[in-house]
This record gives structure tokens, C-alpha cells and sequence, in this order.
């Protein structure tokens, strides 16, 4: 009997191999409708942050071990160059984590912060804003008695000199504290918590939802996140908070950071260089004015300065007025 010629047409063609992060279990666990849960991104990133920063403390006792010996008491003040040095390279750190998320989840490292097309504008408008609040504050405290101006003690150029090394200091410390808590981590929580709302009350407004609810949680870690402040009050740590809630605030009017890094390092510049009160209970070194508080802490700010002065929440109402006043609304976001 002849053999039937095989019909190539018709046979199988063996299955493929389904790759890993094909298979449903993997996209269950891992993956959702947006890509990477927001879960394991926040694992990722902050594996990612500690060891990069572990490598970068252990390079610095290798390069600098006399500096890394040296104790240093709740009392001494900032130098300037542990400042200029140390928040560059932190606030570096976390730009580089930053981007290696963005890679990961395929999304333009704009949408963590530092994008938008009025960088500069925003930047500046918030230096401005931040000087004046912080003058304001200030000024309460002066015509109320509870603060005393005793002298002036930089002259000439080093009004100059010590004034722009301070300002490029706290420009790293607005940098740093604002992408670190109000980056990727403020997008990542917002896009997870929306994501739970939407699982669980199906309402259009999980994103609105996601974003407050983050923002809540993260001002308060930052507000607790002061206590190791020396000379930190109550006050002083619910001012921290209420901050927080103002800067996201902001960045959810324009979908942006840099209002919020501009008023950040403005208010701190404004608070340790100009008017030479303490912040958070730290009083930095060659700064212009010599003042003390006077009277009950809870007023005056004590130790902790001007942000301990219940007086606080009126200036961050009004700077919430400012935003509200100044920055566009959801609708005109430029991200």
C-alpha cells in the first residue's frame, strides 16, 4: 500500500516556549494594567537607593576617613561643605535611581518630578515666594515682641560670599528632599493607591484619591521624620507636615517639583543665612543676623525657631492661598 505524502500544512508546529514575564501567574503578581505594580517599584527603588548610597558612605570613609571619625554632637553647626557636598551627591543618587526606574517601567523620567516646559519661571517664582513667607513670619514675630534682632554680623563681601555658598547649600537640600520624597515615590504610591480605589469603589476619581491619600501618608513620615532635629518641638513637627501637604499641593496644580524646590530652598536660605534664626532647631554658621525668641515656645518658636511658632499655620494657609492664586489648575498641567 502506498504511502499518503505528509502534508507539511498540516502538521502542528511544536508550541513555544511562553516566556516568563508572559505567563499570566507572572502579570498577576507582578505585573498590572500600568506595567510594574507599584509595589515591587517601590521595593526596587529603594533596594536600589540603599545600596547605591551604602557604596557611596563606604567610598566616602575610604576617601575621607578622618571626616568619618570625627563625632559630631546635636549641638555643633552645619559646615557648609558637608552641606554643598553631601546633598549634591545625595540628591544625585536619587536622580540615578530615579532614571534606572523610569527605564525599568518604560516611562519618561519627566512624569517623577522634574519635568514640564516652565522650569526656570516655576524655580524662580517659588524662591520669591518663599523668601517673602518666611519674611512674613518673621515679621509676626518681630512686632509681636517675640522675637529680638541683636546684631548684624557679616559686612561687606561676605554678605556675598556667605550668602551664595548658602544659597547653592540649600538649593541641595530643596533638591534632594523634594525628589526623594515628592518623585518617584510620591507618583509610584499615587498610581498604586489609585489603582486600589479603583479595585475596590470603581469611582473616577481613584487618581484624585491616590494622590491625597499618598500625599497624606508621606507628610506625615516627613513630619516625623524630624524628631532627630535637635531642639525639635510638636509645632515644629506638625509644621514639617503641613509643608509637606503645601508642596504637594503644588505639585499637583502643575504637575511639577520646581515651585516647590525653589520655596524649599528659599525658605531655609531665608530662615538660616538671612535672618539667623534657627531651623528645626539647628543654627548654621557665618549668617547675617543675630537673633534669639523671647517668651512662651509655643508663640515664639523657642528653639526650634520660627516653624515652631503656632503662627506657622497661618503662613501655611496663606502660602496654600499663593498657590492656589498663582499656579494653574489640574487642567493646565505642562507634564
Amino acid at each position: 500500500m502506498d504511502e499518503k505524502p505528509l502534508n507539511l500544512d498540516e502538521t502542528p508546529a511544536p508550541a513555544e516556549p511562553i516566556p516568563p514575564w508572559q505567563s499570566s501567574a507572572f502579570h498577576k503578581v507582578f505585573i498590572g494594567k500600568e506595567g510594574l505594580r507599584a509595589g515591587w517599584g517601590l521595593l526596587i527603588f529603594f533596594a536600589l537607593l540603599a545600596a547605591i548610597m551604602y557604596g557611596a558612605v563606604l567610598l566616602g570613609d575610604k576617601l575621607h576617613p578622618a571626616a568619618s571619625a570625627g563625632a559630631k554632637t546635636a549641638s555643633e553647626s552645619i559646615a557648609i561643605s558637608h552641606i554643598l557636598v553631601s546633598e549634591y551627591v545625595l540628591f544625585l543618587i536619587t536622580l540615578l535611581v530615579t532614571w534606572i526606574m523610569s527605564k525599568i517601567e518604560q516611562r519618561r523620567n519627566g512624569v517623577y518630578g522634574l519635568g514640564g516646559i516652565r522650569k526656570l519661571p516655576r524655580f524662580l517664582a517659588g524662591l520669591a515666594w518663599g523668601v517673602a513667607c518666611l519674611s512674613l513670619l518673621v515679621l509676626i514675630l518681630l512686632k509681636t515682641g517675640l522675637l529680638v534682632i541683636d546684631s548684624r554680623l557679616l559686612f561687606g563681601r561676605e554678605v556675598f560670599r556667605y550668602g551664595a555658598y548658602w544659597l547653592l547649600g540649600f538649593i541641595a537640600v530643596g533638591l534632594l528632599e523634594e525628589y526623594l520624597c515628592r518623585g518617584y515615590i510620591q507618583y509610584t504610591l499615587s498610581r498604586g493607591l489609585a489603582g486600589l480605589y479603583q479595585w475596590g469603589f470603581k469611582t473616577p476619581h481613584s487618581a484624585t484619591l491616590g494622590f491625597w491619600t499618598s500625599a497624606v501618608i508621606i507628610s506625615l513620615l516627613f513630619g516625623l521624620g524630624h524628631r532627630s532635629n535637635p531642639g525639635e518641638s510638636p509645632v515644629g513637627l506638625l509644621s514639617a507636615g503641613l509643608a509637606s501637604m503645601v508642596f504637594c499641593f503644588s505639585l499637583w496644580r502643575t504637575g511639577s517639583l520646581w515651585w516647590a524646590i525653589g520655596f524649599h530652598s528659599a525658605w531655609d536660605w531665608a530662615q538660616s543665612f538671612l535672618y539667623g534664626v534657627a531651623d528645626s532647631g539647628v543654627t548654621v554658621p557665618h549668617h547675617l543676623l543675630a537673633t534669639h525668641p523671647v517668651g512662651r515656645p509655643v508663640l515664639s518658636g523657642g528653639s526650634t525657631g520660627p516653624e515652631g511658632s503656632i503662627f506657622i499655620v497661618v503662613i501655611v494657609a496663606i502660602i496654600s492661598l499663593v498657590i492656589y492664586l498663582t499656579l494653574p489648575g489640574l487642567h493646565n498641567r505642562d507634564t
